[in-house]
This record gives structure tokens, sequence and C-alpha cells, in this order.
């Protein structure tokens, strides 16, 4: 199963790190957050944050359970002592069981706008990457302000761009490890969740 193609959809299927647990509620409706597992090519894998609206669970899944879930990536502001943090989530609008052995997939698709000007940057090991932030239109006047990376050719193009540019993007939801430094000095471990194109269009 894919979803057709449009602002912001996604697909993704892999395997569930936990049982989903109660996030909040939001005019009377329950919203479980997850953690799906997603093991690229490499051998990585991916822990990407799926939030599913109650009315989606006709049964609870369980760890270790393979599940299929489309929708859209959005984000939200967590508000923590240390300031606010850009917070990225699958929003789960369907979810299937997979009964199959069929590889795990990470697909997505987005058309919106880059917010500010490209950070493009060049790796100790001469590969270049470029980091973007698209904003996605979406129901309600609402937008998701979504933390992109582009590589080599992309990244070159993108650092080019003036801020407003419309873009379509294809590519795949991973997770990335990293070190926060802190006001006091000390280090926190945290993880990133973004968008790696494969693809960006010039609309």
């Amino acid at each position: 199963m894919r979803v057709s193609i449009d602002e912001n959809t996604a697909y993704i299927s892999g395997t569930l790190a936990g049982v989903p647990e109660l996030d909040h509620q939001l005019y009377g409706e329950d919203f479980y957050r997850a953690s799906l597992l997603v093991p690229r090519l490499s051998g990585t894998i991916d822990c990407i944050p799926v939030t599913i609206p109650g009315r989606l669970l006709l049964s609870m899944p369980q760890e270790g359970d393979r599940i299929a879930v489309s929708g859209q990536l959005r984000s939200y502001n967590r508000h923590g002592e240390h300031g606010n943090r850009l917070c990225v989530t699958l929003f789960a609008r369907c979810i299937q069981p997979m009964y199959n052995e069929a590889a795990p997939e990470n697909y997505l698709t987005l058309t919106g706008y880059l917010c500010k000007p490209a950070v493009f940057r060049t790796t100790p090991f001469m590969r270049e990457i470029g980091d973007i932030l698209i904003a996605c239109n979406r129901s309600f006047n609402k937008s998701d302000y979504l933390p992109c990376i582009a590589w080599g050719r992309n990244a070159r193009m993108v650092s080019e761009m003036p801020v407003g540019s419309r873009l379509r993007i294809e590519g795949r939801i991973q997770s990335r490890r990293y070190q926060k430094m802190l006001p006091d000095g000390t280090a926190q471990d945290r993880t990133a969740h973004e968008v790696s194109c494969s693809s960006i269009e010039l609309i």
C-alpha cells in the first residue's frame, strides 16, 4: 500500500518499539504515541515517532508487532526547562498489521516552502550537505515546519534558492542521535528526526 501524492504524505512500515502510550486528549479523543523501528539498507535502524488517534486502535498493538502506517509528517513545539524544541512526528491516518515478510518501507513526499536560507556545509569526508526547513500547509490554516537534509547536487541547488521557493521533495524519514550542549555546560543526548531528500524539484 502506498498513499497518493499530495502536499504531505508518508508511508512507513516496521516494528513497534513498545506498546503505544497515551500522550494527550483533544476534543474528547485520545491520542497515543509510539515508535516504529525501520531498518535502512545500510543496517542502521531509524526510530520514527508516530502519533496515533485512538479511533484507529481497534485493538492495542504490542511491542514487536509489525505494522504499516500512512499519514502526514507534522511538527510541534515542545516546551521544556531548557526552552522550546521543534519535534517531528508521523501523524497516522491509517494503520494496518503486516502478516507477511515484506521488507520495511519508508517513503515520503512533501510540497512546501523554503522558510530560511539553506545551510550548506561539507563533511570531513568532503560530502556536501544542505540543511533546509520546509513549511507545509495543512487544514485549518496550520503549517508544519519540517527539517530536511539534501545531499550532493541537491544540496548545492537548494543553497542557491531564495527563501519562499516552493519545492516538491521525495525522501524518507530518518532519526539521528546527537549531543546538545546545555547552558550549564553539560551535554544531553538527543534524537533529531528529519527528512532525508532523495529528490528535490523547484515548482
